[in-house]
């Protein structure tokens, strides 16, 4: 059985995966003001094939709907989703304009 848990310190922080009680993945997040910046997804070699990093974005962009914050996708792989589906992501997804 899979759970995912948000750890934010004062500003930085993870959010983890476990399967089986065994930490399976985690992505590392800060959080200033209305922006949550993710930076890196990752996932256990044991546990990859399965689905695992979608969990975490899901769990990403449903924190941030909850708490009213804007995701700054500097992930490759979160970026990558984001891009392949604008309309699933387009209400969390901050675009910095120039």
């Amino acid at each position: 059985m899979e759970r995912t848990e948000v750890v934010l310190g004062n500003v930085r922080g993870e959010i983890q995966l476990f399967s089986d009680d065994n930490k399976a993945g985690k992505m590392d997040i800060s959080v200033i003001g209305n922006k949550l910046t993710v930076y890196h997804t990752e996932v256990n070699p044991e546990y990859e094939g399965r689905g695992f990093a979608k969990i975490l974005l899901e769990k990403l962009v449903s924190y941030a709907r909850e708490n009213d914050l804007m995701i700054v996708p500097l992930c490759p792989y979160v970026h990558a989703q984001f891009k392949r589906h604008p309309e699933e992501y387009n209400d969390v997804w901050f675009k910095e304009t120039l």
